[in-house]
This record gives C-alpha cells, structure tokens and sequence, in this order.
C-alpha cells in the first residue's frame, strides 16, 4: 500500500550546509554535514546491518566523479501505510582544490586562493528505484 502523496520512486530536497567553506586536504582535517529530505511511498529505504550496500550517493561536479557514499539504516515503516519520510544529515570530509594548467591537486599556488565546488545527490531504494537528483549550494574551498 502507498502513501498518498508519495512516489514509490523515493524522492529527495537538498536542505542545506552546515557551513558553506572547507580548508583543502587531503587529510580529512575539515568537514561539514550536508542535509536533505526524502519521501518514498512504498517504504523501502535504507539496509540492515548486515548489508554492506550503499545508497547515498554524493557526486562532485567537478569531475563528475563520486566525492562520497553511504549506506542508509533501515527505515520503520510509519503509521498504517508504508511511505515515508524525514531528513539525513552526513558528514562530508575535504577534498583538495582543483586547478587549471596542470597544477596538481592539493597544491597552494598564489593566483588560485579559493576552488569552488557543488556537489549532485542521489538515493536509491531497496528495489532499486532511483531517485531524483538534487544539486547542493556551492562550497568554497580555501586552497592555501
């Protein structure tokens, strides 16, 4: 039984930042948490403990490459029918800025101070239903 109002294709809102800025490293030595809300009308979102899949998914868009990701808990069914709903909050570790003419990765050249990246985000249920995709604010990064 579906929610009404509810896809069973889980649906998701980029909410916001903690904070809008990170120190480049390739050392985790900053972060910040991202947070978004989901729907899903048949209920199936998230893993038990013993599954090892992942189902956050954060790209950088950048390089279109994945910056990170994640493996939902399983969600308890809420009320008489099975759609849910709520908010997820993951903490997201630096990265290194990125630089043109083949400055490498994580370096401290004087005529690039700050990177600037946004970051796309995607679920996906149980039954392998995609989600949309949502892109975040943008998050300055200071590369000295």
């Amino acid at each position: 039984m579906q929610s009404p109002g509810f896809s069973d294709v889980p649906e998701i809102e980029f909410m916001g930042f903690s904070q809008s800025s990170m120190i480049q490293s390739s050392l985790n030595s900053d972060s910040l948490f991202l947070r978004f809300s989901f729907t899903d009308g048949d209920g199936d979102l998230g893993f038990d403990d013993e599954t090892i899949e992942q189902n956050i998914f954060i790209i950088d868009n950048r390089t279109g490459d994945r910056y990170e990701a994640f493996k939902a808990p399983k969600i308890p069914e809420q009320g008489a029918t099975k759609g849910i709903s709520g908010e997820v909050t993951v903490r997201l570790f630096t990265t290194c800025c990125l630089f043109p003419d083949n400055i490498p990765p994580c370096e401290s050249p004087q005529q690039f101070p700050t990177d600037t990246m946004t970051l796309d985000l995607y679920i996906v249920d149980r039954a392998g239903n995609t989600s949309n995709t949502v892109t975040s604010t943008a998050i300055i990064l200071f590369c000295d």
